[in-house]
């Protein structure tokens, strides 16, 4: 058990100086410039070699259900100080934060947005209960919590919920790296940009303002404080926003969705 700890950490130290040795990429797509950064490289990396024609041998053991399970519980402990890190980049520019404080209470009714576009996709495609756990919001911590307490991880509900979880772990970060910079070509501006990046998840705000960062290197520091405020208001407000926002909206929601698709259904047999 010990020499699989040690070969597992070895692999994730290669796989993190890969990364870092091919560092961050500018890609440009018409007017368009995609940013793309080294945890991007890291996670294509990662499912690559995760793929069954690669997975054999060493890489089996390193890729064996022990150690997925000992990954994601105790990922935690690793976000631990990225939390700390958030306090410190917050501290410095408080004031300036305070006065658009408004600003960060508002942008949280935009997690609204997984439900009100994403359920009525869920159920098109054929999604029932697990539409649930999937739409109640991106799928991190707090959804994922929710869900488990409610529902337990074994339902529809928390199949659903997971399915997102595991997804947004391996195409969030890459996803809002290549979208924070689309955006800053077609006219956003990079503080309202750096606020939308605190959207609940730490690989994804990373990857997010890092992107932003990568094209205004002098306001660094204000695209990593407002990154960072966005990311506690919305851990803490978020939470509030699902259980008392998104929970009833959704439960509404599916109820009527669900009642015109069975009268559809039933028009049809006629």
């Amino acid at each position: 058990m010990k020499k699989n700890a040690i070969v597992f950490l070895v692999f994730v130290l290669l796989v993190i100086t890969a990364a870092e040795m091919i560092g961050m990429q500018f890609i440009p797509v018409g007017s368009i410039t995609l940013t793309l950064l080294p945890l991007v490289f890291a996670i294509l990396i990662t499912m690559v070699f995760g793929l069954p024609l690669f997975r054999k041998g060493i890489l089996k053991t390193i890729y064996s259900k022990a150690n997925v399970h000992f990954s994601s519980k105790y990922l935690i402990f690793i976000m631990l100080p990225l939390m700390a890190r958030y306090g410190a980049d917050v501290a410095p520019k408080i004031e300036e934060i305070l006065s658009v404080g408004w600003v960060f209470l508002v942008q949280e009714i935009g997690s609204l947005g997984t439900v009100l576009l994403g359920l009525p996709v869920a159920l098109l495609i054929g999604l029932k209960r697990e539409a649930i756990g999937a739409t109640l919001g991106l799928g991190r911590e707090g959804e994922l919590a929710y869900i488990s307490e409610k529902y337990t991880l074994e339902s529809k509900e928390g199949q659903g919920v997971l399915s997102l979880y595991i997804i947004g772990t391996l195409f969030g970060a890459l996803f809002f790296s290549i979208l924070a910079p689309v955006l800053l070509d077609l006219g956003f501006r990079v503080e309202a940009l750096a606020m939308a990046s605190g959207m609940g998840s730490g690989s994804m705000m990373t990857a997010a303002s890092a992107s932003l960062v990568a094209r205004f290197p002098e306001m660094e520091q204000t695209i990593l404080s407002y990154a960072a405020a966005s990311q506690l208001l919305t851990s803490f407000l978020g939470t509030f926003t699902m259980v008392f926002l998104a929970v009833p909206l959704q439960r509404f929601m599916y109820n009527k969705l669900s009642k015109t698709k069975k009268a559809e259904v039933k028009e049809d047999a006629r």
